[in-house]
Order: C-alpha cells, then structure tokens, then sequence
C-alpha cells in the first residue's frame, strides 16, 4: 500500500474512485492523518488524502458562516476566523500530539468526518450542530451536496450531518459549510481544588444547572493534574475542577460571583485570568495530560452522575490515568499496555453502568484484534450495513475502519 492519491478537484476525485469501485479496489481516506492511527487499520489497497484540496471559498463574516475545503488546517481556519473576532465554538481537539505529531495539521474535513467536538460542546453543541452543507463523494464516485448556507434548509434527510462521525467509510468530504460564532470578550475560570470525583462532578451537574452559563467543566484527579503544563497548576498536589464562565467583562463579573456563592458548599474557587484560562483550556483541547506513548487512551461517553461509577469499575481492575470533560459525560481514560487494551474490563462498567467506550490509541494488533468502537446492537448494525451500501456498494471507502466486514 505505497501509492497515494492526491486529487485536487472534486471531479479528479470523483474520476479515481468511480475507477477504483469498477475495480472493486479499496483505498483508506486521509486528511493530514493526524487520526490515522485511531479506529481500527482499514484493509485498503491504495491511500487518498485530500490534503491538496485546500482553500476557504466562502467567508460571511457578517452572517457567520464559512466554507472550507476538505483539506483546510484547522489552524488556517482558526487564522483567518480570529482575524475576525470569531471562532470555532464547538472547538474541535486536536489529537494529533497523543500520537507524537505536531499541534494544528488536522484537516476541516477530518474534524467533521469524526466529529471532533471539545468542552465548549456542553454549551454550544458538537461539531455536527454547526455544520450546514457539505460537498462530497461517494463510493461510486458519484458527487452531491447536502444542506446549504442556513440551518433551515434540510428536507428529507439530513445528510450533511449523517456523514459527521462516519470517519469516511461512507463518502469522501471535499468541501464543509458551518457556522462559526464571536470570540467572547473576557474568559474566568473558576477552579476548586481537592474535591473527589464524586462530588467533582456531582458540583459540575450543578454548575451547570444554574442559569450563570458555564461553558466548560472539567475535572482532573490529582495525578492528572501533575501532567499539566500550566506550571502554577501541575504544582498544586491536589484535584483541580474548572468552570469556564465567559461573554462580556461585566456579565462575567457578574456570573462568577453569582455562581461561587452557588457553589459555597464545595469550597472556595481560585480564579484563572483570560490568558491563564485560554491556556488551560487550550491544554484539554490539545488533550495534553494524555502525552504521546506507549499506554492506551479510551474516550467514554456516558451520563454525567455516572462517570465516576465507570472510573471506579475499570480502576478495581488496572491502574488508570483519568480526566473527565463536559461535566462528567465524557471521560479521556488512560490503560497500561496490555494484549487487549483493558477492553473486557472497560465494555463491562460502561454495559453496567451505561454509555459508549471508543478505544482511541493502542497498538495495530490490538485495534485489529478488540472492538474499537461501541459494540452496535443488531438493529443499529443492519442499519449501518444499509447506509454503507447504499453510498459505498462496493465497499472501497475505509473498509473495516469502526467495524469488521463494515
């Protein structure tokens, strides 16, 4: 597998797949790959990347809306929406540093492909809820678009945002439409310290059910906390629980006072200034406390209240590294080097407790060998097995990238 394609249209595009499906030839999808060690090895003849087809096409700054190329940086994205004062608000991790590469070569197309969506989601939604339209190919080498320049222009199904997550195994992204939003103009951080997990995220939950707007709430445990790279934090030997309040000076001002005396009951907060939050925050985006190496890393998914429960169940079993985002729904979870992964231990807190695993680094065999992503029921399966059919009859995209013979 040594070839590469590099088309540079969308007709080029379309001409060597509608090639490679009459030849029943089957080819994995890239964009930088920055990803391409996560999901399980896909069994592929040839790799295309779409790193030549960049170039943002379409900015309205004024209707916040953009279009993109597939194999636009995320980093020349961000470039030209902060010329502007706006920005990515779903602000998509980068997980290219987990695997050893620099920060800020992942693709647009890439992060809608896997829907790659970071703290902000719990305020501001996941990478699919800013997605508008897409351009695309299928597996026939067929073009088409779905959606447009507004969200109210969906009838039928919403194919554009059925592709988010489907880490091209059902058609090849070459151009994203999405909305984008203002950069707030001041960000605090309100950070307890010593709180278990338990009451970390039970304080999370409450967080965000007051009406002060949090827009980010994490919580490290206090061994995770000597990974960070924010020298004053790392040397704090103790649980760190952040809360991001941000929008105008006054109304942060306001809503940080509002919410610690709220949450008087788990302590008194320290604060983080603009630039000390954008760091912090910038550390988790980067999923920096999760460093290049040799151990394995999950990603679980799981309702709030339920997340140390899960923690706990696979900590009986190994010794584990932990940090949970969105208040405790989503969970970066780090394994010892192992034949499986933990794989038996993790699938079984998360079938007792409730929630989706996804085993985001490991070896090659060990992703060829466990179950990378959630297990589908069999409902979902032949589901699943129908879309892949119905834009991939020959199965040529990604074959077997999230499920065996998928």
């Amino acid at each position: 597998m040594n070839d590469i394609l590099s088309p540079a249209t969308d007709w080029e595009l379309g001409s060597m797949l509608a090639s490679l499906s009459e030849e029943k030839t089957s080819v994995e999808i890239l964009g930088a790959g920055s990803k391409r060690l996560m999901g399980r090895p896909p069994k592929a003849d040839y790799r295309l990347t779409t790193s030549v087809m960049r170039g943002i096409p379409l900015y309205e700054a004024t209707e916040l809306v953009m279009s993109a190329r597939a194999g636009t940086p995320v980093s020349q994205v961000e470039i030209e929406l902060a010329a502007r004062g706006q920005m990515l608000a779903f602000e998509p991790t980068d997980l290219g540093p987990m695997f050893g590469q620099a920060a800020g070569i992942q693709t647009i197309g890439a992060v809608f492909a896997t829907n790659q969506s970071g703290s902000r989601r719990i305020s501001a939604g996941a990478a699919r809820d800013h997605l508008l339209g897409v351009k695309a190919v299928n597996g026939r080498g067929e073009l088409f678009k779905s959606g447009g320049r507004v969200m109210k222009n969906v009838t039928g199904y919403d194919v554009a945002r059925g592709l988010c997550g489907s880490w091209g195994t059902l058609a090849v992204i070459t151009e994203a439409t999405f909305k984008v939003l203002p950069v707030p103009e001041d960000v605090v951080t309100l950070v307890f310290a010593g709180l278990p997990d338990d009451l970390a995220v039970e304080m999370m939950c409450a967080a965000m059910g007051t009406p002060y707007e949090v827009s980010g709430a994490a919580h490290l445990p206090a061994s995770t906390v000597l990974r960070l790279e924010h020298d004053s934090l790392s040397r704090a030997g103790q649980a760190l629980t952040a809360l991001r309040i941000e929008n105008f000076p006054k109304s942060v001002a306001y809503r940080k006072t509002k919410l610690s005396d709220a949450l008087s009951a788990y302590g008194t907060p320290f604060e983080l200034d603009l630039e000390n939050s954008l760091n912090f925050w910038g550390e988790l985006r980067r999923v920096s406390v999760m460093p290049a190496g040799s151990t394995n890393i999950w990603r679980i998914s799981t309702a709030p209240m339920q997340a140390p429960k899960i923690v706990y169940g696979i900590a009986r079993h190994m010794d584990v590294r932990v940090y949970y985002d969105w208040s405790g729904g989503l969970i970066w979870l780090e394994t010892p080097e192992s034949a499986d992964a933990g794989a038996a231990d993790v699938r079984r807190a998360v079938a007792i407790h409730g929630g989706h695993a996804t085993l985001i680094r490991a070896d090659r065999a060990v992703r060829d060998s466990v179950e990378v992503f959630q297990p589908l029921s069999p409902v979902a399966e032949r589901l699943t097995r129908e879309l892949k059919a119905a834009f991939d009859s020959h199965g040529i995209l990604n074959p077997g990238r999230m499920y065996a013979d998928v």
